[in-house]
């Protein structure tokens, strides 16, 4: 089980920095290796950073398979809508990634069939009845410690037959929303958190140190044959009793 390698950095924009740079050096240690690059994506801070980044970076991205670890149960043209922030940003009006490399959900069936409709979409582009194994995933935290849509307490957390799952009742609106489950993330071959800001500094305290009782989501994620990688500014790491370095 991989225990988490961290590299506290001077600011967001050399954590943003960083964090493309390992992007595509797995991307293209992947395509080298396997002639395809399997990545798992984000919202938030990590989506703001990779479409920042990643365009003009040498890579092939026609090698390139893009899947979400979450996603919420919104139309395409909510602005709540993880795939179409990345759509807009890497696939439109000339962007490197072609639009058929990157999977969305369905939003427009039950959120209980889009789950089953994107495990199957999955398991159809890896060739694979077994678990796939991604290259990459690339992982948010929220305050509350939660990782993809896997909260705190939350029954999700328990799943151990599925990879990908849907849920109703998110605490965090929409409620409605689609997500990896840890039997497929902690079978990836390298996971990604990347936190910035003051803001950050207690979770991630919690999260990297905490011992014993019941751990937080974000803590759950241990890739158990894979590389964990943790990307913090000073601010995100200034609680840590330890700041080591890749």
């Amino acid at each position: 089980m991989a225990a988490p390698m961290v590299t506290v950095l001077e600011s967001e924009t050399e954590v943003s920095t960083k964090l493309c740079d390992l992007v595509v050096d797995k991307a293209n240690s992947a395509i080298e290796k396997d002639g395809k690059f399997t990545v798992g994506l984000s919202g938030g801070s990590m989506a703001k950073f990779l479409c920042n980044g990643l365009p003009g970076r040498q890579t092939d991205w026609s090698k390139w398979q893009v899947f979400f670890c979450d996603e919420r149960h919104v139309p395409y043209t909510d602005p709540e809508c993880t795939y179409t922030i990345y759509k807009s940003k890497l696939v439109d009006n000339g962007g490197p990634l072609p639009g058929e490399n990157i999977f969305p959900i369905n939003p427009d069936i039950p959120v209980e069939d889009a789950a089953k409709e994107y495990r199957d979409k999955i398991l159809g582009v890896f060739g694979v009845d077994a678990t796939p194994r991604f290259h990459l995933l690339l992982l948010g935290m929220g305050p509350d410690g939660h990782t993809c849509s896997l909260f705190p307490s939350h029954s999700l957390l328990q799943v151990k037959d599925e990879i990908i799952a849907p849920i109703s009742d998110s605490p965090k609106p929409p409620p409605r929303r689609v997500t990896m489950t840890f039997p497929l993330i902690n079978n990836c071959q390298c996971a990604i958190f990347a936190s910035c800001g003051a803001g950050k500094a207690d979770i991630v305290k919690k999260v990297l140190e905490s011992n014993g009782g019941d751990p937080l989501p974000a803590a759950r994620v241990r890739p158990t044959n894979g590389e964990l990688v943790w990307l913090l500014d000073k601010a995100a790491a200034s609680q840590l009793k330890t700041q080591s370095n890749i």
